[in-house]
């Protein structure tokens, strides 16, 4: 009888804990949806017009908004920095300002592909950002939309603290003038005991229908002067007899490509850029660039190529068969590592691209298997996008890949190697998977 009883009674507890836990289920769910909803509501409200980068879609280039500043903080770890914005005022004066890359952007350096540290601070950066997709969990300060046409006063003008700080594209001057089809045409140079400045034009590499405007520029003894796969000085300039000792030359428009920086500058000019880099030739640009594509190429091999799902088929027992089109903007040799029937692994990955499973390297807990299909994607592909969709089969799936999540994926022909501590993620404590925005100062 007291069996009877005590069944009865685990029967009757049983059922009451499925019911309350069903109904908090509900109620949960139910004020999630409704917090959604009023989140959405409000969000509408406040941006009618505003545009953000949404989760599994490539955002339009064109609706990016550009502007150019100088590298002046690199958190390469965490994908992000800050750019001293160019705008009408004095240069010196102007807060460095906070930037994150977005999971598909692309860096370019030296007319090729890169990541944030191959970049020497105080590089001249040409940007096309957007609002932050997320502003929750931003890793950089956001600010009001209407920023970029805010005037920071103090001499700074407008248009240099941007809320569009969320980067698809990033690229030094060489890298842009490439991509753009411009040259800059050497028009004269002033020499001064081994420095001085050049007034130049960027202009149409195949003519331009109006008048370029002057530019004055500075170099000094450490400008850099590329000749197919010499390197030379401006010693070596003035000893060949191609600029003057001292005095003015006129260079009558040569076409060259120029890396740009920023130094402070004398005689009360705020707003003067220096010439980090010439190239004279082809040959110099294509060395460069060669060398900065095989240093990038050994980069994602260790690190592994950035993509995202478009959809899983699920089998039994964590079997599963994974499309994914992997991010855009590499060497086009590291996309042909993905060929059908070539082993593969995948692991999940947060936004700025740190590996979420594995403390002994990418490949502790990432997904095994093989590549099933590569083929490329009809139609126009947009910015940020390889237009490259693999198919990858796995018997065992990890959580975090999903539809619209962001991962990376490594062939088998690549090494195997475990990536600095900095790198990768450990727990799951919220500051490592969304890094707080107070590293940065308030100016």
């Amino acid at each position: 009888m007291k069996c009877f009883v005590l069944r009865s009674l685990l029967v009757v507890l049983r059922s009451w804990f499925l019911v309350s836990a069903r109904a908090a289920l509900l109620a949960f769910l139910f004020i999630g949806d409704a917090r959604a909803a009023n989140q959405e509501r409000g969000t509408k409200n406040q941006e009618p017009d505003v545009f953000r980068p949404e989760a599994g879609k490539f955002p339009p280039l064109e609706k990016a908004l550009a502007y150019r500043g100088e590298l002046v903080f690199v958190d390469h770890a965490n994908r992000r920095g800050s750019l001293r914005v160019q705008g009408s005022g004095m240069f010196f004066r102007n807060d460095p300002h906070p930037f994150a890359l977005l999971p598909y952007a692309v860096v370019k350096y030296h007319g090729a592909p890169a990541d944030l540290m191959d970049i020497p601070l105080g590089t001249v950066l040409y940007a096309r950002a957007f609002l932050p997709p997320d502003p929750n969990t931003s890793s950089v300060p956001v600010l009001p939309v209407d920023n970029k046409a805010m005037d920071a006063n103090h001499n700074r003008g407008a248009g240099i603290f941007p809320a569009e700080n969320h980067m698809i594209l990033l690229e030094d001057e060489p890298s842009h003038c490439q991509r753009e089809g411009l040259v800059w045409k050497l028009k004269e140079v002033e020499v001064t005991n081994r420095e001085g400045m050049l007034i130049a034009t960027c202009e149409p590499k195949q003519g331009s229908g109006g008048k370029a405007a002057e530019e004055k520029l500075t170099f000094d003894a450490a400008t850099r002067v590329w000749r197919g796969r010499e390197c030379l000085g401006i010693d070596d300039l003035i000893t060949q007899g191609a600029w003057p000792k001292d005095g003015k030359k006129a260079l009558g428009g040569q076409p060259v490509l120029l890396g740009i920086c920023w130094k402070p500058t004398p005689d009360g000019i705020f707003t003067r850029f220096h010439v980090s880099d010439i190239w004279l030739d082809d040959a110099a640009t294509q060395a460069a660039a060669s060398h900065q594509a095989e240093v990038h190429k050994a980069f994602i091999r260790s690190r592994w190529m950035g993509a995202w799902v478009d959809g899983v088929e699920y089998g039994k027992f964590g079997h599963a068969t994974i499309t994914a089109t992997l991010f855009g903007g590499m060497d086009p040799s590291l996309y042909d590592d993905f060929a059908k029937g070539t082993p593969a692994m995948m692991n999940a990955v947060e936004n700025n691209l740190k590996h979420t499973h594995g403390a002994y390297g990418p490949g502790h807990m990432a997904s095994r298997g093989s590549i099933l299909d590569a083929v490329k994607t009809p139609g126009e592909v947009p910015f940020g996008s390889s237009g490259i969709q693999i198919r990858f089969e796995t018997d065992l799936i990890i959580e975090g890949i999903r539809p619209g999540k962001v991962v990376r994926v490594h062939s088998g022909n690549w090494p195997l190697v475990n990536v600095p501590r900095e790198e990768y993620l450990n727990n799951a404590s919220m500051e490592e998977r969304f890094p707080s925005p107070v590293i940065f100062p308030k100016y």
